[in-house]
């Protein structure tokens, strides 16, 4: 049973902890509206800036004195959006009336390609006359469907936001056509955000970006020709006490493990973990296109945590629950492929939200092999993998699997091997199963059941396995000449263990 799928208590908005953004009372009928009735205008540096707030502002010359006037920036967004265009540049020079100080600075190749030399003839008809205007239209509901200032989930916050997908779509088609203010440089005071606007997904000729606007306008065709009714919920969790990983005498859990399969495919139920970048989402609007970006694009609601989630920290995840799976793909960055719109079928919890929990961890990027086995870096993985993993001691029975694989291997550097077995170490100690994909490496599949088997059928603990670690950081790593030790971590556990284990 997916863990959302349990009882759930009733959906309340606490003030401090959890943000609720719809009428919780009319929530029986799947379609609840928005909370409250009428927007309400916040301006400040605990909340989105939002496109549509009167304090959002842009210099217009006066036509008769010539002289720059601060104007309703939102004014301008309607009366540029609601322009009928025909054709990509069109769209372009209506964005650019409202981000006029970046004329000269965005490119919109992509979208050009996209719109001529991408779609066939009746589909870009369609894009032109029916999808980008009710896009639009999507777009400039913003003041009557999110009425309520969204927090920004800061740096050591716990705190949860639940939306309706409707508001979701609705901020979406905000990022797409770039309206959210202050947040197009990351220069200013969203310095410490991810980028939220598409600007960057236009630019450049690359066959990835048309791609992924394949994959993004699928999702954009969904919500605008049938109104999502469920929710979802982004939670920012903050780990307060490390555990004490020598101490513990946790025992190893059950793991499946496999070269065949994807977590998002595999893992129905389960915690899905996305190999997030501390920015979450990565590069999905722009140039990025391995794990989290794909996931990012095939469940486009995912993208909008990028409004209000600053970069997380090294004790932080984001937890998202209830996003729908739009689009099937095939491939893995530079063979990526859109591969047609997907009907997801998982069922709504008592929230009305889809049974899929993502969670968002961060890996460490290591440039030189050996530091990865440094105690302090063994002990900030193990320690962010189970702020991601664990739940409140009141919700810790029962919890569903971890369906997960390379955390922060390829291009972050990490050993396939020992990532594997810290999530195993963190899953354990979080009351978790393990499912692992391999994504194909089946090498690594037989080495790490293995070693899984051998650790458990001489129950060897969490605390001991810890303590294996730091045994082969002093005694194989530390004083290490070559890239890689002669010694490979998993010989040296199996030689230790074995050693200790001998008779007399």
């Amino acid at each position: 049973m997916p863990e959302c799928g349990g009882p759930l208590l009733p959906l309340k908005d606490v003030p401090g902890q959890h943000t609720v953004m719809i009428r919780t009372d009319l929530l029986q009928n799947g379609n609840a509206p928005p909370y409250p009735a009428k927007f309400r205008d916040t301006w400040d540096d605990v909340h989105v800036k939002m496109p549509w707030s009167m304090s959002s502002l842009f210099p217009v010359a006066d036509k008769e004195t010539e002289e720059l006037q601060n104007k309703s920036r939102w004014a301008l967004i309607n009366e540029s959006l609601n322009s009928k265009f025909t054709n990509p540049n069109e769209l372009k020079n209506a964005i650019l009336k409202y981000s006029g100080s970046y004329a000269k600075k965005w490119d919109f190749t992509a979208l050009h390609l996209y719109c001529t030399k991408t779609l066939e003839p009746d589909a870009a008809e369609h894009l032109f006359d029916s999808l980008l205007p009710d896009m639009v239209q999507l777009a400039l509901r913003a003041s009557e469907l999110c009425t309520k200032p969204i927090p920004l989930l800061k740096s050591g916050m716990n705190h949860s936001i639940t939306m309706s997908q409707e508001q979701v779509a609705c901020l979406l088609t905000n990022a797409f056509f770039c309206t959210f203010p202050r947040r197009n440089s990351r220069k200013g005071e969203y310095c410490n955000y991810p980028d939220i606007n598409f600007f960057r997904l236009f630019e450049g000729s690359s066959s990835n970006k048309i791609e992924k606007l394949k994959t993004l306008m699928c999702y954009f065709k969904s919500v605008t020709e049938q109104k999502p009714t469920g929710l979802v919920t982004f939670t920012r969790k903050c780990l307060d006490k490390p555990v004490n990983w020598k101490s513990s005498q946790t025992q190893l859990t059950k793991l499946h493990i496999t070269c065949e399969g994807t977590i998002e495919d595999d893992g129905y139920g389960m915690l899905q973990v996305d190999f997030a970048n501390q920015f979450v989402g990565g590069g999905v609007t722009s140039s990025g296109l391995v794990q989290e970006e794909i996931r990012f694009l095939i469940n486009p609601e995912l993208i909008v945590s990028r409004l209000f989630t600053e970069a997380l920290g090294h004790n932080e995840c984001l937890i998202i629950t209830g996003t729908q799976q739009y689009s099937k793909y095939t491939g893995y960055a530079r063979t990526y492929r859109w591969g047609g719109s997907h009907k997801d079928t998982t069922p709504r919890d008592d929230w009305h939200r889809r049974c899929t929990e993502i969670v968002a961890i961060d890996a460490l990027q290591f440039r030189r092999f050996l530091e990865q086995f440094r105690p302090e870096k063994i002990n900030r993985e193990l320690n962010k993998a189970y702020c991601g993993f664990a739940r409140p001691e009141e919700q810790s029975q029962n919890l569903a699997a971890v369906a997960t694989g390379n955390w922060g291997c390829g291009v972050f550097g990490g050993d396939t091997r020992l990532k594997a077995l810290l999530q195993m170490l963190a899953a354990a100690e979080a009351g978790r199963d393990v499912a692992y994909f391999t994504f194909g490496d089946s090498q690594l599949m037989t080495d790490v059941h293995n070693m899984h088997s051998f650790l458990t059928q001489r129950e060897i603990s969490v605390g001991e396995v810890y303590d294996l670690l730091g045994q082969y950081y002093s005694s194989v790593c530390k004083d290490c000449l070559s890239r890689r030790p002669d010694v490979s971590l998993y010989s040296f556990i199996y030689q230790q263990v074995s050693s200790s284990l001998a008779p007399r």
